[in-house]
């Protein structure tokens, strides 16, 4: 039930950034969420899009370092400790989340989280347990 998540390794200059979501939005690819890290020299791009397999041809074809890492997302209401919630019940379990973001959906009062974890379907499953739900790939899609 995981989901595909692009990791794009791009230079740290002007207009990268801008060429990249260019590039994939001629291409009719839609940007679900995203993430950067930056250091003086170059950026870790983290994207969530509408269709991974052919954003990863596209980039990889324009010359971009790119590649595709599962992620478990997940469901949180808008209410203050959701999150926390989220993060206990896998600490619990003895997941540990390597990193997150979020995003907003179009869907009122709830936001998604994507996590990088070691064990997809062990945090799956846990998460589930404790009444969460997970984001497929098809809720992606639209």
């Amino acid at each position: 039930m995981a989901i595909q998540q692009l990791t794009v390794f791009l230079e740290n200059k002007q207009g990268k950034l801008a060429e990249i979501t260019g590039l994939l939005a001629k291409n009719g690819i839609d940007l679900r969420a995203l993430s950067i890290a930056d250091t003086a020299e170059f950026g870790i791009l983290r994207l969530i899009v509408s269709d991974a397999g052919k954003a990863r041809q596209i980039l990889a074809a324009d010359g971009t370092l790119v590649q595709i890492t599962e992620v478990v997302g997940v469901q949180l209401s808008d209410q203050p400790g959701e999150l926390a919630e989220v993060l206990s019940a896998l600490d619990d379990n003895g997941i540990n989340v390597e990193y997150l973001y979020a995003f907003l959906t179009r869907t009122e009062n709830s936001a998604y989280v994507v996590l990088r974890v070691a064990d997809n379907a062990a945090a799956e499953k846990t998460l589930q347990k404790a009444g969460f739900r997970l984001v497929k790939a098809k809720d992606l899609a639209s």
